[in-house]
């Protein structure tokens, strides 16, 4: 396969299919999203995800939701066990599959956005993590 530069929702639909088949292998993040994203619901999840990349690269507005709380919600979850290190992996994944498929400037802003969404996101969740008591 040839890669290409990032130009359709189909092209957008391949970026995160992709992705999250590599999540989903993923000894470190997998299980997180294995346990938040049940089976039935990974067809819905990568529309939704689709929709906010497609969204966020070509400014249509088709996404709806509120990725703060959701990840905030996770992280609880996990009894605010959600590190850097897990988006770090998330974005080694993410750079490695455009990589994998694509050239060019959606490409590099994919990267871009990508990194400042994962910072925001981890940011935002550690300023709600509970604080230890000093003793």
């Amino acid at each position: 396969m040839s890669k290409r530069e990032i130009t359709t929702r189909d092209d957008v639909f391949l970026l995160v299919s992709t992705f999250y088949d590599k999540i989903k292998k993923d000894d470190f993040i997998g299980p997180i999203f294995l346990k938040v994203i049940p089976e039935k619901m990974w067809d819905s999840h990568l529309e939704k995800l689709t929709d906010f990349w497609e969204t966020n690269l070509f400014f249509v507005r088709k996404f709806k939701g509120n990725p703060m709380k959701v990840h905030k919600d996770v992280d609880k979850e996990f009894s605010y066990g959600i590190s850097q290190e897990h988006f770090g992996r998330w974005l080694q994944l993410w750079f490695s599959t455009i990589d994998d498929l694509f050239i060019g400037t959606k490409a590099n802003e994919a990267k871009e956005r990508a990194r400042n969404i994962a910072s925001m996101l981890f940011f935002k969740m550690f300023e709600v993590k509970p604080k230890p008591s000093i003793q």
